[in-house]
Formats: C-alpha cells, structure tokens, sequence
C-alpha cells in the first residue's frame, strides 16, 4: 500500500488493528503517525483512549497491556509507539518460539477496537520474524524508503502543487542539489519558504536563495552551470567560497553532486532515446534541463567524462587519506580537482 492510499483509508475510517511503519526515509513514518495521533479520536476521548511510548523508555509488556485494554467512551483507542527500533524486540530468532512470545500472540489475535501503531524509523525491520508476517497479515506493513537523489526536485514540486503554490524547474532542481534527498528537512524548509511567498504564486530562485540560505552566486548549481561552459574564472569564485566557507558547502557534498552531474552526461552520450522527453526520462530530471545536459555534452566527451569521474573517485580517496601527500586541506582539493576538470 502507498502513502496516499493509506492517508486515504484512515480519512475514510478504514482502520487496522496495527500498523508497522519502518524504512529509511522518517518523513512518511511520521506523516502517518501524526496524522493517527491528531485525527482517529476527539481532544475529548484523547484523554482516557491515546497512550504514547517510546521505544527506549518502555517495554513490550507494557505496551501490550495497553493495547489489550477496552477503549472508555470511544470507539477506538490509539496506542502509539514512538522509535520502535529501541524496543527490546528479543533476539534473533526468539520470536519463532510461538507459545512463548505474547507479542506474536498478540499478532496473532489483535484487539480490533485498539489502532497499535509501530513507528520503527532509520531502518527496516526484519522481514524474516514471525511478528513481522503476522503483522502483514492482521494489519498495515508500510516501508518508507529513502528517495532517489534524482527524483528530489520532482517530489519538491509535487510537495508544492499540493500546498497551492508553483515552482520553477530551476528552483526545485537548486533546492534538491542543497537540501539532498532527506525529506522531512526538505519539508520543513519548503514550509518556511512559503509563509515568505504569496498563495499561489510561482516560486522561483530568487524566493529559494533569499529564504532557505544559499547563496545567489555561490551553489552548486552555478557551479556546474560555470564548469559546463568552461568558465574558468567563474568556477575559482566559486570554489574560493566554498573553500572559505566549509561548513556549508562540505567536499563530501560536492563531490556527490559532480558525480551525479558528470553521470547524467555520460548518459547522454549513451542514451538510445535522445528526444527531450526520453532523455529526461533517462536523466531523472525536468524536460527543462536536458538542454543543459546536452550542450554540456558537447563540451565534455565520453573520454573526458571517464577521466572526470576518476578525478572524482582520486579526491574522494584522497580526502579519506589514501595516496595522499602533502597538503589535504579540503579548500586546496577543491580548487585542483577544478582545475582537472575543466582544463
């Protein structure tokens, strides 16, 4: 089941006795919990009919003694269990003893008025435990994965449309390249922009750069647009910022970027499908950006692109200090790499 066919099921009252929320990504885990928290009961059945726990602080019986109560006044209770993955789950393999696990017994045999929610964050749980199958099979199994890098600025914009706003290509594509791929970071920071903008209008580079910190001239965005055009004067401007500025613009970081963005060249010179469409299909981006891809094509080949990508992997092993001699100040890494680049 996906998120939207799951918020749709609990607007519509179609609830399971319990839910398991895991993954990588936070962000839809704590969607679907909020929204269970602040919806499935009244502020005035709240009171006798919603307990909270937290997985460090609490323990399985404690919890299941909850969830085997009646609810008082109220249709459902709503037991919450707030980062599961620090509940004591038993070792690997206990849960199979049947007879000797209540909480598989539980599993097994819910309590149909009671909504026992799991919340197991920054990791999957495993799909080999018997709680998990029959979990799967009395309740809801939701696994919030981590979102592809390249697929960020299209779940920005979607973010947006949803909330009544538009934004340019151009400016969820800067927001994906500084923010990354963490959601509820991504989420907070497009909140915040949009109490500065007015419903309705058109978000755009200038709004993303004057709310969200990043600098007008100094991004990683301009950066590779100065590296595709071999603008050597421009890249040393930028990079000369970022050296001075390492906090907010990590090597790390940047060596991701370059690295997705010298791949998206590469598939250019591979791709079968070269129309717009099919090429942004092949890169993950906005029909909007294959230009710029293309023409960076031009100016990089496919041999020069390899020899890009070897830099890449030679700094990375170079700052993690392998084969590497004399200064490793990341500033001074930065500016040879550059200069490799682009010459």
């Amino acid at each position: 089941m996906d998120i939207n066919d799951l918020i749709k099921d609990l607007k519509n009252r179609k609830f399971k006795p319990v839910y398991l929320l895991h993954g990588e990504e936070s962000y839809y885990i704590d969607k679907i919990s909020d929204f269970i928290e602040e919806n499935v009961l009244s502020d005035a059945e709240k009171g006798f009919n919603q307990s909270i726990f937290y997985g460090k602080d609490s323990d399985i019986m404690s919890i299941l003694n909850a969830a085997k109560r009646y609810p008082m006044m109220s249709e459902y209770q709503v037991v919450l269990v707030k980062e599961a993955q620090e509940l004591k789950w038993g070792k690997d393999g206990e849960d199979d003893k049947k007879s000797g696990d209540p909480l598989l017994s539980y599993f097994e045999n819910p309590l149909q008025s009671t909504i026992l929610v799991f919340c197991f964050r920054n990791g999957k749980f495993d799909k080999r435990k018997k709680t998990y199958k029959a979990i799967e099979k009395k309740g809801i199994v939701f696994e919030s994965a981590s979102l592809n890098d390249n697929k960020v600025s299209a779940w920005i914009e979607s973010f947006v449309r949803e909330k009544g706003y538009k934004i340019q290509p151009q400016a969820s594509a800067l927001m994906a390249e500084y923010l990354g791929n963490d959601l509820s970071k991504v989420a907070n920071e497009l909140e915040k922009l949009m109490l500065n903008v007015k419903a309705g209008q058109e978000i755009n580079t200038d709004d993303v750069q004057n709310n969200i910190g990043i600098s007008k001239e100094y991004n990683v965005f301009e950066l590779q647009n100065a590296i595709a055009r071999k603008d050597a004067f421009k890249v040393n401007q930028i990079i000369n910022y970022f050296a001075e500025n390492p906090k907010n613009n990590p090597i790390f970081l940047l060596l991701g970027n370059l690295n997705s963005y010298f791949g998206k060249i590469l598939k250019v010179h591979y791709a079968t499908d070269r129309s717009p469409q099919g090429l942004a299909r092949e890169l993950g981006v906005s029909p909007y950006f294959v230009k710029d891809f293309e023409n960076a094509a031009r100016i990089y080949n496919k041999e020069k692109v390899f020899r890009v990508i070897s830099y890449l992997r030679e700094c990375d092993m170079k700052i993690k200090g392998v084969d590497a001699s004399g200064n490793t100040e990341q500033g001074e890494l930065m500016k040879e790499l550059l200069f490799k680049i682009i010459h």
